[in-house]
């Protein structure tokens, strides 16, 4: 019997000296922590710095679009979202601090062309209409859904990393554009959408 007793206490020791190699396996090949040396965390910091320049040229688009709004509901809408994007910017000032990276902002393609098309649609429509309220709505729900989708993949990857301050700040910022979205719904919905489709 007492033989059996030492025999399960060396099984168990053995268990958890095991259990604490594979822990240190897993530090020190990045699989939980900042993973900063890996790759995967080069390219989370990438995403970071695109999105980083897509808010702050979007913090200065934002204003020519409230301003080109015919309806003040609109424009307030835009007014809001820019304060909103502002705080944004901020946050992810903050994650970079986290990360110890260097807040820097990459060029993003993807919002430069998002940004162009809503200046086409304020050059290629008429001041004062409903058409162009529609039209700047369109281009708004654009951008929001780039943003839902930049923000909701970089939460996903900062959450597989450990990264639990970071996850917090990002999905605070996720759910702030999603409702921005249903927002500019509401409003195309309300007062925008069938007037514009009677002018």
């Amino acid at each position: 019997m007492a033989t059996t007793k030492k025999a399960e206490s060396a099984a168990d020791t053995k268990k958890a000296a095991d259990t604490k190699k594979t822990a240190t396996k897993k530090k020190a090949s990045g699989m939980t922590g900042k993973m900063k040396d890996s790759e995967f965390h080069e390219f989370f910091v990438d995403g970071l710095k695109d999105i980083y320049w897509a808010e702050k040229h979007l913090a200065k688009a934002l204003p020519k679009m409230k301003k080109a709004s015919t309806s003040e509901e609109l424009a307030q809408a835009f007014e809001k979202h820019t304060e909103e994007t502002q705080e944004h910017i901020a946050r992810l000032e903050q994650v970079f601090e986290l990360l110890e990276e260097k807040a820097v902002a990459k060029k993003c393609d993807a919002m430069e062309g998002l940004i162009k098309e809503a200046e086409s649609i304020i050059e290629e429509t008429d001041k004062g209409t409903m058409i162009r309220d529609a039209g700047l709505i369109m281009a708004a729900q654009k951008v929001e859904h780039y943003e839902i989708a930049s923000y909701g993949t970089l939460r996903t990857f900062a959450e597989i990393m450990g990264h639990t301050e970071v996850v917090a700040l990002l999905d605070q910022t996720l759910e702030n554009e999603k409702a921005t979205d249903v927002i500019l719904t509401e409003v195309a919905v309300s007062s925008i959408n069938e007037p514009a489709s009677e002018e």
